[in-house]
């Protein structure tokens, strides 16, 4: 008698959720190539962005592959890191219900407070190029699983 197969699957919602819980991620404007925008936010706000290869976000779209960057910035104080997300890449984008966001700023690990938010918020805005800076909640992302690594 032959034993049928299963399937396993992955819960990708579940997977996103766990995922997001304790963060908080900012819609940036900005109209400028992805490693001149890290390279203002080191310079001006004293960070280390760097471009991780092994977290870049890969999706397949009308039969073709598409790459997101994602820069990485470990605050070395304490456990949160920083993550800017490419939100284009040859005329698709990681989050379509965000089209008009270059990039995503999600900061994860540790406790993100309103202060800190804010501050931040205020010091990319003070970057030459960049148009708007937003925080977006989660319940207003709707393919939160394209920026899960």
């Amino acid at each position: 008698m032959a034993e049928k197969g299963f399937k396993l699957s992955l819960n990708n919602h579940e997977l996103a959720e766990e995922f997001f819980e304790d963060t908080r991620l900012l819609g940036i404007i900005a109209p400028v190539k992805d490693y001149q925008f890290c390279w203002h936010l080191n310079n001006t706000l004293g960070m280390d962005f760097r471009i991780n290869p092994d977290i870049e976000i890969q999706l397949k779209r009308k039969r073709r592959d598409y790459f997101f960057t994602v820069f990485e910035y470990g605050d070395s104080t304490g456990s949160l890191s920083h993550y800017i997300y490419n939100n284009q890449f040859d005329g698709e984008y990681l989050l379509p219900e965000f089209k008009h966001f270059d990039f995503l700023w999600l900061m994860k690990g540790d406790v993100v407070s309103e202060e800190l938010l804010q501050q931040t918020s205020h010091s990319i805005r003070t970057i030459h190029g960049v148009q708007l800076v937003t925080e977006l909640t989660h319940g207003k992302i709707k393919n939160k699983e394209h920026m899960v690594f």
